[in-house]
């Protein structure tokens, strides 16, 4: 009987724990941290805090993580970002991934299937806010007379989301000399014309092979996909719009409809007075947006991001916020659960060893992947079938063919072959005849370096 008692009093404290976790309030700088640790106490083997920087004003960049290993990448597991707050006075985003972090908790600790799976199978990090500074400044106002722009910007000012480089200039102006779509070299002078929140992410997102993202935004309700920037920025002067595709354009709709379909009522399409089918729009098709986080994750890194604008509300008030957890809930899930699919494997050499930053190519999609530091690569797609090929200097190219399924990824290995180069012949011992002296002064330069020079 003392052991059924103690059973019953174990199960209700872990519902009224739950119940107090999941308090549908606004959460002030102090109160996020708090909260993002409380989490990380009652789960504290699946989860791990970290800070990427700091923002203007001194305030850390919290970042909570969940993973089987806390801290730590595990080969072929991918790994996901959810960014929220990057607008200070867009805040439902904010709170609603401090939801999710409760909720991921709580459903481990409740042994639920799906939730211990994606954990086990998946490296998570939550950033509830990228722009604290901001948000403080939004928050003093409150939801009853907060202004439209009121603590949109950092404490500089700036816009974050048109603070990034401007790699899309970049890529049409290098597009039409058969240039590159991705990995874009940042300009030599990218550190001065950043913020230091822009600089934490950018550092942060080249530090993890991050292979799908979301943003949380506010202000409309749709799914936006890249690319934001259209080609020809003459448009915009014209109140125009044109549809700037990526090569994966079809990839990032089902993406952005995965999400729509499962919100509440985003994928109805009317909402805050706007008409988006399906509930998602290219970014470029509804207005063009330089310097924005989204693109330059697709054209810098290997990751896949997508905005979700999320409310016509930019701060709710707290009697919304439930309702608006609950529309959000399963998207917010289902989404994470988009980075399975396609193909993974490693890219290794003759001995087994990972070869890191080896170039993954689908034939037919002009954007490619590279491998991670463990040589681990993770390439999106739809079903069907591919060629697909591994490169890496210094190495013979690999290709296969292979056919993605609906569900997990398809695990396509690659075991590259050293690329050997005719060496130079060797100098006759002193003394030896030969058919020229120039021939003993002739500097010889091995094939390989010949071709590169003549690029």
């Amino acid at each position: 009987m003392a052991g059924w008692l103690r059973a019953l009093l174990a199960a209700l404290l872990l519902l009224l724990e739950g119940a107090a976790a999941l308090s549908f309030l606004h959460h002030r700088y102090e109160e996020m941290v708090q909260a993002l640790f409380a989490v990380q106490s009652l789960c504290p083997f699946v989860t791990r805090i970290y800070s990427i920087g700091r923002s203007v004003q001194g305030r850390h960049l919290y970042v909570l993580e969940f993973s089987d290993f806390p801290g730590i990448h595990e080969p072929l597991e991918p790994e996901f970002k959810y960014v929220g707050n990057m607008h200070g006075n867009e805040v439902l985003g904010r709170e609603l991934l401090l939801q999710l972090s409760e909720f991921l908790c709580e459903e481990y600790r409740r042994g639920s299937e799906r939730i211990t799976r994606l954990i086990h199978d998946t490296r998570i990090h939550i950033m509830p806010s990228m722009n604290p500074d901001g948000y403080e400044v939004a928050a003093k106002q409150g939801p009853d007379s907060n202004g439209y722009l009121t603590g949109r910007n950092n404490a500089n000012g700036v816009d974050l989301n048109r603070n990034f480089p401007d790699l899309n200039t970049f890529m049409y102006y290098s597009g039409e000399i058969s240039g590159p779509n991705h990995h874009i070299p940042l300009p030599d002078n990218w550190r001065s014309q950043v913020e230091p929140e822009t600089l934490a992410v950018i550092q942060w997102i080249s530090s993890y092979n991050f292979v799908l993202s979301a943003n949380l935004h506010g202000g409309a309700v749709v799914a936006n996909y890249p690319y934001d920037k259209s080609q020809d920025q003459r448009f915009r002067s014209h109140r125009r719009t044109v549809n700037t595709p990526t090569p994966d354009d079809k990839l990032f709709q089902k993406l952005a409809k995965t999400y729509s379909y499962a919100h509440g009522w985003m994928h109805r399409g009317w909402n805050c007075g706007d008409y988006f089918a399906d509930g998602i729009t290219n970014g470029a098709s509804w207005y063009s947006l330089s310097k924005g986080m989204q693109d330059f994750n697709y054209l810098y890194t290997n990751c896949f991001e997508i905005t979700l604008e999320l409310s016509c509300i930019k701060f709710p008030p707290e009697e919304d916020l439930e309702r608006q957890w609950m529309a959000n809930r399963e998207a917010l899930v289902a989404f994470i659960e988009e980075v399975h699919q396609g193909i993974k494997g490693m890219v290794s050499d003759e001995n087994n060893n990972g070869i890191a930053g080896a170039v993954i190519s689908v034939q037919g999609i002009s954007h490619d992947v590279t491998s991670g530091d463990m040589g681990d690569y993770f390439r999106l797609l739809l079903p069907g079938t591919y060629t697909v090929t591994a490169s890496a200097e210094g190495y013979q190219p690999q290709t296969v063919t292979t056919t993605v399924g609906p569900a997990a990824p398809s695990l396509v290995n690659f075991q590259l072959k050293e690329d050997v180069v005719r060496k130079p012949p060797e100098r006759r011992a002193s003394g030896t005849r030969t058919n020229s002296s120039k021939a003993l002064q002739k500097k010889v330069v091995p094939r390989a370096t010949r071709q590169r020079t003549q690029r």
